[in-house]
C-alpha cells in the first residue's frame, strides 16, 4: 500500500479546506439574501443550458449522489421551480424541465452568486494564479480511474 507523499497530504487538506470555505460563503450570502443554495443554482443552470434532463443525466452531470439529488429536485419542484414530464418511451422515467419561476431565479441568484464567487476567489488570489490553479485542478476535475 502507497502512502501519500507528506506534500500530497498538504495539498489534499488544504484543497478540502478551500473548497469548504468557498462553499460556505457562498451558500451564507444567497441564504443572506433570501435565496437558496448553490446547488438549485447548478441545478438550474445545467437543465436551462442542455435543455431537459432526466435525472440520471443530472446526476452525472452535476457528480452528485442520486439519493441527494433526488431529495434536492423534490424541493426544487415542491418550490415550483422544475416540474416533472413522464418519458414518452420509458413509463417509470421522467424528465425534470425548468418553469419560468425556475428561470426566474436563476436569473436572480447568478449577480450574488457571482459576487461571491469573486470574494471567494477572484478578490483573494491573482490572475496568473487563478490560471494555474485552473490548469492543476484540471485533471482532478475528472473520476478517478480504477
Amino acid at each position: 500500500m502507497a502512502m501519500p507523499a507528506a506534500t500530497t497530504l498538504l495539498a489534499w487538506t488544504r484543497l478540502l479546506r478551500a473548497a469548504d470555505l468557498a462553499s460556505q460563503h457562498c451558500a451564507a450570502t444567497l441564504r443572506s439574501l433570501g435565496l437558496p443554495p448553490p446547488e438549485w443554482y447548478d441545478v438550474l443552470l445545467a437543465i436551462e443550458r442542455h435543455g431537459a434532463q432526466r435525472p440520471r443525466d443530472l446526476q452525472a452531470a452535476l457528480a452528485t449522489e442520486q439519493y441527494a439529488l433526488s431529495r434536492l429536485v423534490d424541493r426544487m419542484v415542491k418550490a415550483g421551480l422544475l416540474i416533472r414530464v413522464p418519458c414518452p418511451d420509458d413509463a417509470r422515467g421522467h424528465t425534470l424541465h425548468l418553469t419560468i419561476e425556475g428561470r426566474a431565479m436563476r436569473a436572480a441568484m447568478w449577480p450574488v452568486y457571482a459576487e461571491a464567487i469573486e470574494a471567494a476567489l477572484g478578490a483573494r488570489v491573482v490572475e496568473e494564479d487563478r490560471t494555474a490553479l485552473a490548469r492543476l485542478l484540471a485533471p482532478l476535475a475528472e473520476p478517478v480511474s480504477a
